[in-house]
């Protein structure tokens, strides 16, 4: 066991690289280097085809339409939008592939492109510019290059002529982007004229008000690396003071930053999806809009030896894992709500964050990650712009982006694990059998059909072929050490030896906190942000001992295996070794029966809890935390979307109670219970008359499958327990068997219509237009009374209305009626015997506890004239039992004419 503790940042930063991405210990057999090799030249004509191609026909353009093999110019071309903020007639993709040539070996190439740079390009032009955009590519591509350039320059062999021209312009591009910072802020607007800066009307920009979180604060490296390589503190200063009001800004209860933010008043601006603003939701997470930021807080560290930028991250970093990630997920969230999730679905640049991981030693959650993002891009054979929590796509484009073959170098280098040099093998047959064209590589429009759009950005040749020759090269391939350089967000080289370079003063003590030295920095850190109540792991100034992260070389594929599962339906691991919650469809609310022991299950393994209450309702709840595994939580969630919309619609189409009213002996219509309607068969306001008939219990009593009893339901009116399957498949399977209504008895013990809201039951999503009998919900304490009258007197006759009939009915009507009908005979088959003992076990009930004995019920309730045709009870009993239903149905018409009145 080997532990390294970093030293002072200004002459350590060195190390951090070389430690998390040179000494970690190998695992498993590699690559044979004849593949390896093969690999690495595959990458290297891949290069060349798209290299070569827009020097052929786009140069000097920005970049190159693969499509139509011609260059890009910005006003000749229709317009797209903000996309086109990043050309600014500046041949752009050859300022950008720079560095890259020479990683590639391709030093004569390298030195012919500086001398056209410094030959064909200006940086005058009356453009309007993306501020972001000419940073990390124009300004950090002519540092790469000239840091390039000073390397070949001392080896003896190249360059020999160069004499910072490079380095002048790069100066000349910061220059003409300072004006952007000129805000109360220091927030940077997102444009700038690079002729005309921000004012006046010849500008043409000036008036925005908002930019994006990384937009602000993806500046750091590049102005920094001015500064120290010019010696004129300017540039660090802004870019320092941008960062340092971002983090003032940061949503101090959760820490986290917003997506996109006023750059005058520093307000976080709601944004809907894409702009949308009818949907405006302040997110938070780790993808477009914010990405960088959090990466260049980390390598700002490496790069300049500032212990603040750490601490900043620390403390983002510590809000992300306990907030965001759920891994494999990265999911956005409610910056001032943290614990609400704001979308359903994730974008294609959080792939970097892998990469970003390993970089801060969190190996095992960058792992997760990443294996979710191979299978997405196996799914779909690259990574849509955006995917859902189900992996399906979003937004179906790609535009050949180079985040996720960005992680895939830095987990190989931190992991050694071959794996990973076939995810690379993956990431290059895709490009070149979907996106390789004649004239280079064009992206891709629609993942799902193949479809190409005329658009090679500048980042492809800038990134992509840098992270995949570095991810087959061996040592002995590269012409200088990678690991003295840190890579920008473009993935432009920047010497780590700029942190001995002299700096930009530090910035005035009421913007930002001054670190002590390092050997009290874990204490003090501690003591000032102890209200935060940070993990002190977070504070751990060690690099991570690999060989306790991974004890056996089987580690990171355990890790791995079952999100593969999740994302590829199409082969589930075998029952027996599933995880719980992972690979199988997801339960939706539509679905779910809230008495289905599957279901509950489901639940369980989905973090959500279920209540009943007392007034009938059932209460969910969810815990992503208490779920299985990430993909099971991000399930719930879903559910619990669902379940509400569900009930929102519900609500909205809120119905009037209906009435289920007793006429037979002895009640006579003197008993009306409060019952909730369905949303779908008969509408009983529509009816005159109603629906009269006598009920009987379902068999089974669910209701779920064809009725065992159909003989006796026909003509009746069937009574049957909720759950096990939809409202309207009872409805069918009685309809089937001829009943003329049905009545379903709620299962949850102590339910009742004086406590609980009106409970109307919902179709099951399909067209119930079939459904032509009406159907109507009784809560348990008023279904109880039905079904104890069935009991008691075997033939109950009841009246289904919208509303109660007069109760002054003809009493000597009434006992006609009853005579004739009690004569009947009426099979035992009518009633489930193990419901029966239910009931009889429901006696000693609460609610029947609450009842008033010894009720004066009038003298029109009598017992049977004919009592040798009941069963033998207990008379005593019996005339409590009624008196009590009778203290109950009092109760249960003044809740149903309160209910009336109310609507």
């Amino acid at each position: 066991m080997w532990t390294v503790f970093w030293f002072h940042p200004a002459t350590m930063s060195t190390l951090l690289l070389l430690l998390l991405l040179s000494n970690l210990c190998r695992l498993g057999q590699s690559m044979s280097r004849e593949e390896k090799l093969k690999l690495r030249n595959q990458v290297v004509e891949m290069f060349d085809h798209a290299y070569s191609n827009y020097m052929d026909h786009a140069y000097p353009a920005d970049e190159l339409m693969p499509l139509t093999c011609r260059g890009r110019v910005r006003g000749l071309e229709p317009s797209r939008g903000d996309v086109d903020d990043a050309l600014g007639k500046f041949s752009l993709t050859l300022i950008d592939t720079l560095d890259t040539l020479v990683l590639l070996n391709k030093t004569t190439e390298f030195e012919e492109a500086v001398r056209r740079v410094l030959t064909d390009v200006r940086l005058d032009n009356d453009i309007v510019v993306s501020v972001f955009e000419t940073n990390i590519r124009v300004l950090g591509g002519l540092l790469g290059g000239h840091s390039m350039a000073v390397m070949l320059k001392d080896t003896g062999y190249h360059m020999q002529w160069y004499q910072d021209e490079l380095l002048h312009m790069a100066k000349d591009v910061g220059l003409r982007l300072l004006p952007a910072f000129n805000t109360s802020s220091g927030l940077p607007y997102p444009r700038v004229n690079l002729k005309h800066g921000i004012r006046g009307p010849e500008s043409r920009t000036g008036t925005e008000t908002d930019t994006c979180t990384a937009c602000a604060g993806t500046i750091i490296l590049e102005f920094a690396a001015l500064s120290r390589f010019t010696g004129d503190p300017v540039f660090e200063v802004h870019a320092r003071r941008a960062l340092d009001f971002l983090w003032e800004k940061r949503q101090r209860n959760s820490n986290l930053v917003g997506t996109t933010i006023n750059i005058h008043s520093g307000e976080w601006v709601r944004r809907g999806e894409r702009g949308n603003q009818s949907r405006a939701i302040t997110d938070s997470g780790v993808g477009a809009g914010i990405d960088s930021y959090y990466e260049y807080l980390l390598k700002a560290y490496i790069l300049l030896g500032d212990d603040l930028f750490l601490q900043r991250f620390n403390i983002h970093y510590a809000s992300i894992m306990k907030y965001i990630s759920q891994p494999p997920l990265l999911l956005d969230v409610h910056i001032h709500k943290p614990l609400l999730p704001a979308r359903t679905w994730m974008d294609s640049l959080l792939a970097f964050f892998p990469g970003l991981q390993v970089l801060k030693g969190d190996i095992r959650p960058a792992i997760e990650t990443h294996e979710m993002l191979y299978q997405v891009t196996k799914k779909h054979n690259f990574l849509p712009e955006a995917f859902t929590t189900d992996f399906r796509v979003h937004w179906a484009q790609h535009p050949l982006r180079p985040e996720f073959a960005e992680s895939t170098y830095f987990l190989y280098k931190a992991t050694k694990d071959p794996y990973y040099l076939e995810v690379g093998r993956t990431v290059l047959d895709n490009l070149n059998r979907f996106a390789r064209v004649p004239c280079g590589f064009a992206a891709m429009k629609d993942v799902r059909t193949g479809s190409h759009e005329d658009r090679m950005d500048s980042f492809f040749l800038a990134e992509m072929f840098k992270y995949l020759f570095l991810l087959f090269a061996e040592e002995e391939d590269l012409t200088f050490n990678v690991e003295d350089y840190i890579f920008t967000t473009e993935a432009h080289l920047l010497p780590l030896s700029l942190s001995t370079a002299p700096h930009a003063p530090s910035p005035p003590a009421n913007t930002t906190v001054q670190a002590p030295s390092l050997p009290h920095l874990s204490a003090y850190v501690k003591s000032l942000w102890s209200e935060e109540e940070l993990d002190d792991s977070n504070f751990d100034w060690t690099c991570p001992n690999t060989r306790l992260l991974f004890p056996d070389p089987a580690f990171p594929r355990n890790l791995r295996d079952p999100i593969r599962s999740a994302v590829d339906k199409s082969c589930p691991r075998p029952a027996i070794h599933r995880e719980p919650g992972m690979g199988r469809p997801p339960l939706r609310a539509q679905d779910f029966m809230a008495n289905n022991p599957d279901h509950l299950e489901l639940l369980r393994r989905m973090g959500v809890s279920l209540i009943h209450l007392k007034d009938g309702r059932v209460q969910l709840v969810q815990h992503a935390t208490q779920a299985v595994s990430a993909v099971a939580a991000e399930d719930g969630m879903r559910f619990m979307q669902e379940m509400m919309e569900l009930s929102s619609q519900q609500q909205k189409e809120q119905l009037p109670p209906r009435a289920v009213q007793i006429v037979s002996h002895p009640f006579f219509g003197r008993v009306v219970l409060t019952s909730g309607p369905a949303q779908f068969g008969t509408d009983l306001s529509k009816s005159i008359t109603g629906v009269r008939g006598f009920v009987t219990v379902a068999e089974p009593y669910s209701g779920c499958a064809e009725l065992s009893n159909a003989a006796f339901v026909q003509g009746r009116i069937a009574l049957l327990q909720r759950g096990q399957c939809m409202f309207a498949e009872k409805a069918r399977h009685i309809m089937k068997a001829g009943a003329i209504g049905g009545i379903v008895i709620d299962d949850n013990e102590g339910s009742s219509s004086d406590t609980a809201p009106l409970f109307q039951m919902a179709g099951d999503g399909r067209n119930t237009d079939d459904v032509t009998l009406p159907l109507l919900f009784l809560f348990y304490k008023e279904g109880n009374i039905l079904l104890e009258a069935l009991k008691e007197y075997r033939e109950v006759e009841v009246l289904l209305s919208d509303k109660a009939r007069d109760r002054g009915m003809d009493v000597q009507e009434e006992k006609e009626d009853c005579s004739t009908d009690q004569t009947s005979p009426v099979p035992a088959a009518t009633l489930d015997q193990s419901h029966v003992r239910t009931m009889e076990q429901d006696e000693s009930a609460p609610h029947n506890e609450e009842v008033t004995p010894e009720e004066d019920v009038g003298p029109a309730i009598k017992r049977n004239p004919e009592p040798e045709e009941e069963p033998e009870v207990d008379k005593d009993s019996s005339r409590k039992s009624v008196e009590a239903m009778m203290a109950d149905w009092r109760e249960d018409l003044e809740a149903f004419q309160q209910m009336e009145d109310e609507l």
